[in-house]
């Protein structure tokens, strides 16, 4: 049987962002304890003093959190180059059996040049295509018959070159991404592989999202 300690653990965990205010002191636990006590309530099926809860979110341990943190600031001081791409386009489309084919001709014709930017992320039901500007009209020619779903211009692109320790640690990306939340930053897309992130952004956040991650490097 679940007690309020483990279900106030795990409604808090849901939201990290709670869980390092806690940490920080910059939350009134009287005032936590009362906004999750319906839901812990839901939890445990039974009602729940509001004392309870509160007692609950004293005794929360953030010695885990407080190690991944370190850790994670640790790699956050290995990270490598940043390198900016700006004048880039974003395409979603639809996924059909035509489609693919369309993406080998932009493949074929942006290896042509090294000075273009072009990444492929290809889901179960759509395909994106974040592209340098200068491609956009062919991009527009080859997929003419294609279902688009979305269009963003006047984009940027922020990449960052991680550490190798970065598959062994949790929350690298969210430790990253949750300092562009803090900045009201609206990320367009995030791109990954094994060892490289980047993050698109409109044009108009890229040096502010370029300062945090340059604040990350040197904290």
């Amino acid at each position: 049987m679940k007690t309020i300690q483990e279900a106030v653990e795990i409604t808090i965990r849901k939201t990290p962002f709670i869980e390092e205010a806690l940490n920080e002191k910059l939350i009134n636990v009287s005032s936590l304890a009362r906004v999750i006590l319906p839901e812990v309530a839901r939890q445990l099926k039974k009602e729940v003093k509001v004392g309870a809860v509160m007692m609950a979110i004293n005794r929360l341990s953030p010695a885990n959190e407080l190690r991944i943190r370190k850790n994670i600031k640790k790699l956050a001081l290995n990270l490598g180059d940043v390198i900016v791409r700006s004048d880039l386009c974003d395409y979603t489309f639809k996924n059909t059996p035509t489609l693919f084919k369309r993406i080998a001709a932009i493949l074929a014709e942006a290896s042509e040049s090294n000075d273009l930017f072009l990444t492929i992320s290809q889901g179960i039901f759509e395909t994106n295509i974040v592209a340098s500007k200068s491609l956009q009209p062919l991009i527009k020619t080859t997929f003419k018959n294609e279902v688009v779903i979305n269009n963003v211009d006047q984009l940027a692109s922020i990449t960052i070159k991680l550490p190798k320790e970065n598959l062994e640690q949790s929350g690298i990306y969210y430790f990253i991404l949750k300092q562009f939340a803090w900045a009201n930053i609206a990320v367009q897309e995030v791109i990954s592989t094994t060892h490289e992130m980047t993050i698109v952004v409109k044009e108009q956040d890229v040096n502010e999202t370029f300062s945090i991650l340059m604040d990350l490097k040197l904290s």
